[in-house]
């Protein structure tokens, strides 16, 4: 059975409690004893007949039952049906509700839909989509980005090698505008910079970006709490956007991107097929070109195309972009040694000395090396690719006598004189010709464990050779040890002791 209607003294005290005093649905329910759901109800009749609280005091109960209740009329086919497509879009919009809707649709249209029809007639357009499209996406909120699975090869051009150029795809889930590149891999360095290119593409910065749980952009993929590497946190740090990697395994978590992918391969990597490129600038030249005609290419069952749906829908949601380009970068721990450096890539930059025996973490980009303790930069270097050599900053150096380091230039050259003439010469060598005496600490410490090794005494000998050769570098000694040389005979013989007196033998003066 229907309903019976509320009285129309509880109707008005429904409209005063909530457009005078400015209740919410759930107190006017709770004060006049209905539920929530009918007093937004009489609520929203009389916002579709243009009544307010004021012009409501002048109707009669009559007057204002004829204005909430429309007579009914009879099913026609003349019905003005809502453009639900439109409606569809109109969804994605923040904010945006059914409910508002319904009430734009259905304001001076005597022949509009009821609200309960509105919204299934809606809900059937809505599943007559794609199921990918079920899913209602706010403008500006999320960024779904991936890798086609098929590759473009590239030729070089000098030695006619062939590589596979990866295909990089992003697509904002309102506005399904899609953004490709091509990337020589897959590394955390191309997967952070196709995504900066990707947020420089729609020109400003979503609230979400949801990747796949790679191992280039997670440390710790997990179906419920995946946790981002240091890079890609600090790239969404940087961006002021959160990171929503999607579950492993379930491609449904970010289908917008997965039939983009299914679209830049049928109308732009299809298209390349015949051609030829011997550059990942050149690949990246033709796909913006072809990109162009994708995003302006109309939808099929909605309006407009993802051009003019990013300009509505997605651009005004984006926030800004920061005014300074993130730089990728890279992470690695490393261990002070005693000669207040750390290591990378065979290269040695200096931190402040009372770091030593300490791990700090390093952060690499193209062009600088950057040292953090504790979360606070203590060290930066312009990054160097001179293999065995050091970036000291003398801000780094310890005081004159250095008595806070375990090893001292006296203390290194007593311990060699310990072991000979030889072994000593050698670390005096390394202390003298350095820029910096505390940068051969560590190829004394090196002479040390060859000593611990191979012996002292085969140390000595390794370092008379050394000198002999007038190479008395760690690397030298080492060598000679690891051959045995030391045990070989000396490279410089005595002179051939003078002959004996003789009658037969002619002297110097047999000459004269």
């Amino acid at each position: 059975m229907p309903t019976n209607r509320i009285t129309m003294r509880r109707i008005r005290e429904t409209l005063r409690l909530h457009l005078q005093a400015g209740l919410s649905y759930n107190e006017v329910g709770r004060a006049l004893k209905i539920s929530k759901s009918a007093a937004g109800k009489y609520v929203s009749l009389a916002r579709v007949a243009g009544v307010d609280w004021a012009l409501a005091q002048t109707l009669t109960d009559e007057q204002l039952e004829a204005r909430l209740y429309r007579p009914a009329l009879p099913r026609s086919s003349h019905q003005l049906a809502p453009d639900f497509a439109l409606v569809h879009q109109e969804l994605k919009r923040a904010g945006v509700t059914l409910q508002l809707l319904w009430e734009e649709y259905a304001r001076g249209n005597a022949l509009a839909y009821k609200y309960t029809s509105f919204c299934v007639k809606y809900r059937l357009f809505a599943q007559s989509l794609k199921l990918s499209m079920r899913q209602v996406h706010i403008g500006g909120e999320k960024l779904f980005v991936d890798y086609a699975g098929q590759t473009v090869p590239l030729i070089n051009a000098t030695t006619g090698e062939i590589t596979a150029a990866q295909i990089f795809v992003a697509t904002l889930g309102a506005s399904n505008y899609t953004y490709a590149c091509a990337t020589a891999r897959q590394t955390t360095a191309d997967w952070i910079g196709a995504q900066v290119r990707a947020l420089e593409f729609i020109g400003g910065v979503v609230r979400l970006i949801v990747p796949d749980q790679t191992r280039a952009l997670i440390k710790y993929p997990d179906r419920y709490d995946p946790e981002p590497n240091r890079s890609y946190e600090e790239f969404a740090t940087h961006y002021g956007c959160a990171l929503l990697a999607a579950r492993p395994g379930h491609p449904r978590d970010k289908p917008k991107v997965e039939g983009s992918v299914l679209l830049v391969e049928r109308w732009i990597l299809a298209r390349l097929r015949n051609r030829r490129f011997f550059s990942l600038g050149e690949l990246n030249r033709a796909i913006a070109e072809l990109l162009i005609d994708l995003n302006q290419r109309p939808f099929k069952k909605l309006p407009g195309c993802r051009r003019s749906a990013f300009e509505a829908l997605d651009a005004p949601a984006l926030k800004p972009l920061p005014a300074t380009r993130y730089e990728v970068s890279r992470w690695k721990s490393a261990k002070v040694n005693i000669d207040y450096h750390v290591e990378f890539d065979a290269h040695y930059y200096s931190v402040p000395h009372a770091l030593v025996g300490t791990t700090v973490e390093m952060r690499i980009t193209d062009s600088l090396l950057e040292c953090f303790a504790a979360n606070q930069r203590v060290a930066c270097h312009a990054l160097s690719h001179k293999r065995g050599a050091h970036s000291t900053t003398a801000e780094h150096m310890p005081a004159s006598h250095r008595a806070h380091l375990q090893w001292t230039p006296g203390k290194l050259i007593d311990w060699g004189k310990r072991i000979g003439v030889s072994t000593a010469a050698v670390v005096t060598w390394q202390l003298e010709h350095r820029p910096h005496p505390e940068q051969g600490y560590r190829a004394c410490l090196g002479l040390q464990r060859l000593a611990r090794q191979y012996t002292p005494a085969r140390l000595e000998a390794a370092c008379t050779r050394a000198l002999a050769i007038r190479s008395p570098t760690y690397r030298s000694v080492a060598s000679i040890l690891k051959n045995g040389l030391d045990r070989q005979p000396s490279l410089f013989t005595p002179a051939t002791p003078p002959l004996p007196a003789h009658e037969n033998v002619r002297g110097p003066d047999y000459y004269h």
